[in-house]
């Protein structure tokens, strides 16, 4: 038995160097460039577009809200408190009706622009 366990201590090492190295690929990072939109633009209106501005700038670009299909003020309204209760979005109650307004008002200005031209 004894040489039986010291054939097989034997043959570990054997084996282990034997074997080939493990050799982990080597990670390439690679540099991308990613064209973001300015986002100091602020949203054209002076003081009626004060509640969007002070609210929404946060997270979106003025371009990409303007560019949103010509909504009526329900869905407006949904998508502001969508943006409070799911995205927990620190909109205070009282700028809600003004943003609803505000865009309600302005998409669909900017709808009717897109259709005449």
């Amino acid at each position: 038995m004894r040489k039986q366990v010291l054939a097989v201590a034997c043959l570990i090492p054997a084996a282990l160097a034997s074997a080939p190295a493990w050799t982990e690929s080597t990670l390439a990072i690679k540099s991308s460039s990613v064209d973001l939109p300015a986002g100091d633009a602020l949203f054209p209106g002076g003081a009626e577009a004060d509640a969007i501005n002070n609210n929404c700038l946060a997270c979106h670009s003025t371009e990409m809200v303007l560019t949103q299909p010509a909504f009526p003020k329900p869905v407006w309204e949904a998508e502001v408190r969508k943006m409070i209760n799911v995205y927990k979005a620190p909109i205070v109650e009282a700028d809600v009706a003004a943003i609803v307004a505000y865009l309600a008002k302005t998409t669909a200005a900017t709808d009717e622009q897109d259709r005449i031209h």
